[in-house]
């Protein structure tokens, strides 16, 4: 009789990492299958059983997790340069954003509430977790997205499936690692790969709450597979933020600020500036102080310690620049500055100013994502404010003029989830963060945050028995 042999384990297949700044690959990460997601999640809900039951420690975890992810700075933030593209500064400022993060949500109370009602019944909220949370997050901020979803989830009990973009799953595994040493096994599961695996993810019937920043379309597929289960949805979607300058800004005054709102991160950050308005007596002035900065900014590989824009972080985003602004130019528009993908190795584009461009190109209606920027002028207030509103999205807006009062008031008409004045795109970990029309369901950051991942039990008790 033939000696009993063991089937040796399928080998894991694996795809290719490219660096943004090369178009080449620099590493490899796994590609999971989706039918090894029923393991996961069954670990995940099993882990789930003492994860919520002890308060006190989650919030030791946390903050001891927190300390590790800020002391392997040195070690993720390089990581997330090589494969996401931007500077190393910004990496590192992201890994500090990932740590805090995580020790603002751990410090949070979700205690119980009183119920007074003038009713002889003592009636008090108390809050549950939900279970395993699937999310999903894009290549833009993938360490910083990542916490925005899992130190929420984890700080109220749950546990987590996390699926980073396959064009930045390096440093999302590398943070889970770091992790590892002060979370309970099961806790957090980092997972790789390419479609069906987040459909498959979002869809699972053992998932309670699905978390997903990215694209309105995927955002759409996301709800639609996790209402098979009806498990809640958290969906942070796109933005198209206009800028509104008032006849009395100081035009010099405020260009550093407008044109680092629009191109941080090479313009990836679904609350940039992507549309300025500026009055048509200052229209030359404002397009061309935009386009000085766009001219002398330092493009280059993120490494690079000069580098002040890295590269689009891949190939289709930079084809999407590309496309859009080429409609543009073709719709009568004029590059004040760059205009064009830049003749190097890499996904690079210069930072582009465009002029003169047709109110209804994609470039002003739809959301670019990248390094280019269109001006247009407007004779009127209201009118600038219908334009700054006339759009599906509804995330973010400013308001920039020497009267503060004046740029408050008119910021107040914007139909956003946040207006800034005389600032851009910057946010406390301690707000809300969400979006109207086609710009998200639900709410992020805060104490909004918290109780997303929370559901109500209401316990009443007759006053007066023992």
């Amino acid at each position: 009789m033939p000696a009993h042999r063991t089937r040796p384990a399928p080998r894991q297949e694996r795809f290719a990492v490219l660096d943004p700044a090369t178009g080449e690959p620099f590493d490899e990460a796994p590609d999971q299958r989706p039918d090894e997601l029923d393991a996961i999640v069954a670990r995940a809900h099993e882990a789930w059983r003492g994860w919520r039951a002890d308060p006190a420690a989650r919030t030791a975890a946390l903050l001891a997790a927190a300390d590790a992810v800020a002391a392997a700075e040195a070690d993720l933030a390089p990581l997330l340069t090589r494969e996401q593209g931007k500077p190393l500064a910004e990496s590192a400022a992201e890994v500090a954003r990932t740590a805090a993060r995580m020790r603002y949500f751990a410090r949070l109370d979700a205690g119980p509430r009183p119920i007074a009602d003038g009713r002889p019944v003592r009636s008090e909220i108390r809050w549950r977790s939900l279970g395993p949370v699937a999310a999903i997050v894009p290549w833009n901020f993938p360490l910083q997205l990542a916490s925005a979803k899992f130190a929420p989830a984890l700080a109220a009990g749950n546990t987590m499936i996390l699926k980073p973009s396959p064009f930045t799953p390096l440093s999302t595994r590398l943070l889970g690692s770091v992790l590892s040493a002060a979370l309970p096994e099961d806790v957090l599961t980092i997972v790789t790969g390419h479609e069906p695996l987040g459909a498959r993810l979002a869809s699972h019937p053992g998932i309670r709450h699905v978390t997903f920043t990215g694209s309105v379309a995927t955002g759409r597929a996301v709800a639609g597979g996790a209402a098979a289960s009806l498990a809640r949805v958290t969906l942070e979607l796109g933005g198209n933020d206009a800028a509104v300058l008032l006849e009395d800004v100081d035009v010099e005054r405020i260009a550093d600020r407008l044109f680092w709102a629009a191109f941080r991160n090479c313009g990836q950050i679904c609350m940039a500036v992507k549309r300025v308005y500026a009055p048509a007596r200052l229209y030359s002035d404002v397009v061309e102080a935009l386009a000085q900065r766009a001219r002398t900014a330092v493009v280059g590989a993120g490494l690079d310690p000069d580098t002040q824009l890295g590269p689009v972080s891949n190939a289709p985003q930079l084809a999407r620049v590309e496309r859009y602004t080429a409609r543009a130019l073709a719709d009568g528009g004029r590059a004040a500055a760059g205009g064009r993908r830049l003749d190097r190795p890499g996904y690079f584009h210069a930072p582009t100013i465009l002029a003169d461009v047709p109110a209804d190109s994609p470039v002003v209606t739809e959301e670019q994502f990248g390094p280019v920027l269109p001006v247009l002028p407007y004779r009127d207030l209201d009118e600038a404010v219908e334009a700054a509103n006339s759009t599906g999205f509804g995330l973010g807006g400013s308001v920039w003029g020497t009267d503060a009062d004046l740029a408050e008031t008119v910021a107040g008409r914007l139909e956003c989830g946040t207006a800034w004045v005389n600032h851009h795109a910057e946010l406390s970990l301690a707000q809300p963060f969400a979006g109207i029309k086609e710009s998200g369901v639900g709410v992020a950051g805060g104490p909004w945050g918290l109780y997303g991942n929370l559901r109500p039990f209401v316990v009443h008790r007759l006053d007066g028995e023992s």
